[in-house]
């Protein structure tokens, strides 16, 4: 047996697939979680012992209170909404949250302008808006990539931070006024915000890249966490209805400033079935009470933005494109038993294009994908439940079926089934850890 030392674990459809249940339930087996890209639109919600924590920007790991958590320069930073979210942990109970907490200086900031310019875009695009959260992600994504972000580690010069300010200001009034009719914000008032937060922030700095270059070359564990799903990454997903950075394993790499060698496994989180937020193509969605059921047993609503999900029937072919993209080493089946009660279960094995032609694969893009029909199987469901089921041996005949037949369709194998929300609720054949 090759023993993983290093583990990253993706969500493999449009998101919400339960990622950070099962980070926080490996991270008893490693000496480390870290986020490589992302924001604070990424909901990750962990109940232990009934009772629920929703992170958005610090790794799941956190309520392993001797787990130091790392975030590494892809995610960009809401210092807003990571100190908010500490202090909601601190009130928690969870011990010494900032002190665990490890940050890379080269984090690009989220700050007011940038908020403002997203909530304005979307407001003006009417019904062709993406659907994002408004909460700054994509311009601060476009700010690192022309190289203008005001980064963490400038907080430790603020006449750089104030020239800095000034520039993205000029820019940003502009298009605030002129093309989205919205109030400019005052250079004074930016800073402020700044400065309210700066001294919290500092002592969080640290290079997180050779952090974990040592721990690698110590042979300890790492867990890299990703945020958002497969298909919305920016490259490979449904684009325009995509999120603003690249959520495939890849980007751990580039993400966490480790080398690609060093990450063995490749956990991808799927749902039992599909749902989808805010905008963009869905080939299997459902209209009908199947789908609402689904909504209503699966508690499908965001818990950042708390939009409603999309829900519809499991799509292999389109698991299968993240299964290519991601090289997932094993999956990991959440939400199982919301499939409970079922009478028949259809899985799209593939799509009918729009001159006929058949393919087992989704296309790339939201225009192609828009014009995918799912050729489905139908398959025979159960009435039994599998609410905490602990155990492969446990599970209805048919549900063990139906897992079998996402294995064969998609050509990966299944590690780990999750029964419902509680960390305890897992059912685990092979540990990735140990794969």
């Amino acid at each position: 047996m090759v023993m993983a030392q290093n583990v990253v674990v993706v969500g493999s459809q449009w998101g919400d697939e339960g990622k950070g249940k099962i980070v926080d339930w490996l991270a008893e087996q490693c000496d480390g979680v870290v986020r490589f890209q992302g924001g604070h639109n990424a909901g990750h919600t962990l109940v232990v012992g009934g009772k629920k924590t929703i992170l958005r920007l610090i790794p799941s790991g956190i309520l392993h209170e001797t787990l130091d958590c790392y975030i590494g320069s892809g995610v960009v930073v809401s210092p807003e909404a990571l100190l908010g979210e500490i202090d909601e942990l601190d009130a928690a109970g969870v011990k010494n949250v900032a002190g665990r907490l490890k940050i890379a200086p080269t984090c690009p900031l989220i700050l007011p302008y940038h908020i403002a310019l997203d909530q304005a875009r979307e407001a003006s695009k009417g019904e062709g808006k993406i659907g994002t959260t408004g909460r700054g992600i994509g311009p601060a994504y476009e700010d690192k990539v022309a190289r203008r972000s005001v980064r963490a580690g400038d907080l430790r010069d603020m006449a750089l931070v104030a020239e800095k300010v000034r520039a993205n200001l000029a820019l940003y009034n502009v298009q605030l006024e002129h093309l989205h009719g919205a109030a400019p914000l005052e250079f004074d008032s930016v800073m402020a915000v700044i400065e309210s937060f700066r001294a919290r922030i500092l002592p969080m700095l640290a290079d997180v890249s050779r952090t974990l270059y040592d721990k690698i070359q110590n042979g300890e564990r790492l867990l890299f966490e990703g945020a958002q799903g497969t298909l919305l990454d920016i490259d490979c997903g449904t684009y325009p209805f995509v999120t603003s950075s690249n959520c495939v394993a890849g980007a751990a790499s580039a993400g966490a400033g480790v080398p690609p060698q060093a990450l063995d496994y490749v956990l991808g989180i799927v749902k039992a079935y599909t749902t989808r937020v805010g905008s963009g193509p869905f080939p299997t969605e459902l209209f009908d009470k199947v789908g609402a059921g689904l909504a209503k047993r699966g508690h499908e609503f965001g818990s950042v933005t708390g939009r409603a999900r999309r829900c519809g029937w499991f799509d292999a072919a389109a698991l299968k494109r993240a299964i290519q993209i991601n090289g997932i080493s094993g999956m990991c089946i959440t939400k199982l038993d919301v499939m409970d009660g079922i009478d028949e279960i259809k899985l799209c094995v593939g799509y009918t294009l729009p001159d006929g032609s058949t393919t087992n694969i989704l296309p790339f893009g939201a225009h192609e994908v828009s014009g995918c029909t799912p050729i489905y199987e139908t398959l025979p469901g159960w009435k039994e439940s599998t609410v905490g089921a602990k155990s492969y041996d446990a599970l209805p005949e048919n549900a063990c079926r139906y897992l079998q037949r996402i294995e064969e369709v998609c050509g990966a194998p299944i590690a780990i089934v999750s029964t419902g929300p509680d960390r305890d609720e897992t059912i685990l054949i092979r540990h990735p850890f140990e794969a």
